[in-house]
């Protein structure tokens, strides 16, 4: 039984890994879309600005 004991830890963060990449991907665009580009044109202009 210490393969079954081996192979969860893995498992359970590959599942964990795809439900935050499909919720990454799920909330792109939207409504809120334009609001969030706008928001990170903002800030790579203060960035740009101050260099």
């Amino acid at each position: 039984m210490d393969y079954v004991s081996a192979i969860v830890p893995p498992l359970v963060m590959a599942i964990g890994f795809g439900f935050l990449v499909r919720a990454i991907i799920r909330s792109q665009g939207g409504a809120q879309r334009a609001k969030e580009d706008a928001a990170a044109d903002a800030m790579a202009a203060r960035t740009t600005a101050g260099e």
